[in-house]
């Protein structure tokens, strides 16, 4: 970044600067702070520049993206006469007071779009199960340690896309004009219209069960495949298969619970691991292989593992983050 700073009004004036101080342009950050390291003789000017925005407050309302861009060629000509002192009789400190006032309201404007950009993201921590609507009123149940961003500038007739990193259920709306309602994983997309679904892309898990609707899956590869009501598809990295699953199984999680048939305590310890971020170590030459069965409770761990202990006749000690299950 090639910069001729002359003054601290200069560094008020510039957009990219004050997109560094609110912290709103990843770009705008790392470029001044190299410049910033590259030019430690002006240190005291930037440094001068941000104690001043520091001291004024102003509250932060949400601007739309149109709003900004209506009314942001107008504000920062204004902030250039004045910082070129064509606006007169002004002193130098109500110049300065106007200059960052000024660029205040724009950077605010900014970290408003910014803001309401990063609400279109929902993040659910270990142990936490989250309901959310999306613009048009679908809703989407999202499971503990996932992630769903979805597009903005929802509108009918243009395709409603969402990503997911983890596991959720979606209820989808059909629209009058029967947008697409496009889900993002990892290894391929759900196509849908209308329908209600349960879809996992974490770790070494893909997959999808519809519970009702029509579903398309798309891979990267090309591959297609229609799923139906009841359809359970998974997805190897490779292709995708059908498989007959219990459908309450697989949604258990939507009532705070886990459903287990046969299943090993390696696949368990996996997913408590998955569900609240701990660290899971069997102990014993068989362990792996021990299964267990039944639905336990999934909204307390230290519950959890005490069904477990009760369920598997092993010894399980939690210090911290960090389980033990011992074969006895």
């Amino acid at each position: 970044m090639s910069k001729s700073i002359l003054g601290t009004e200069d560094l008020l004036c510039d957009e990219t600067f004050l997109s560094w101080y609110f912290r709103t342009d990843v770009r705008a950050i790392k470029q001044w702070e190299q410049w910033i390291e590259d030019n430690p003789g002006s240190g005291h000017r930037v440094q001068q520049a941000v104690d001043f925005l520091s001291s004024l407050t102003l509250k932060e309302e949400s601007f739309t993206r149109e709003q900004v861009t209506r009314s942001e060629r107008i504000l920062l000509e204004k902030i250039r006469k004045v910082a070129k002192g064509r606006i007169a009789p002004i002193s130098l400190s109500r110049r300065w007071a106007w200059i960052a006032a000024a660029s205040i309201i724009l950077a605010v404007g900014v970290a408003g779009i910014y803001t309401s950009e990063r609400r279109a993201e929902w993040h659910t921590a270990y142990g936490e199960v989250a309901d959310n609507s999306l613009p048009d009123g679908s809703e989407v149940m999202v499971n503990a340690n996932s992630n769903v961003r979805y597009s903005s500038g929802w509108t009918d007739g243009k395709d409603r896309e969402v990503w997911l990193s983890g596991e959720a259920f979606f209820h989808v709306r059909k629209t009058p004009l029967k947008s697409r309602f496009i889900v993002h994983t990892r290894d391929f997309d759900i196509i849908v219209t209308g329908t209600q679904f349960n879809a996992i892309s974490r770790g070494e898990k893909a997959n999808v069960l519809l519970k009702e609707g029509s579903v398309l899956l798309h891979t990267a590869d090309g591959e297609d495949l229609q799923m139906r009501p009841g359809d359970f598809v998974e997805y190897d990295h490779q292709r995708l298969a059908k498989r007959v699953v219990r459908m309450d199984s697989i949604t258990a999680w939507k009532e705070h619970n886990l459903f287990f048939n046969n299943t090993s305590l390696k696949e368990v310890a996996a997913i408590i691991n998955e569900q609240y971020g701990v660290t899971v170590r069997l102990e014993g030459d068989t362990i792996e292989r021990k299964t267990v069965g039944g639905i336990m409770r999934n909204d307390n761990l230290d519950v959890l593992l005490k069904a477990l202990e009760l369920a598997t006749d092993c010894k399980i000690v939690r210090r911290d983050d960090e389980i033990r299950i011992i074969q006895n």
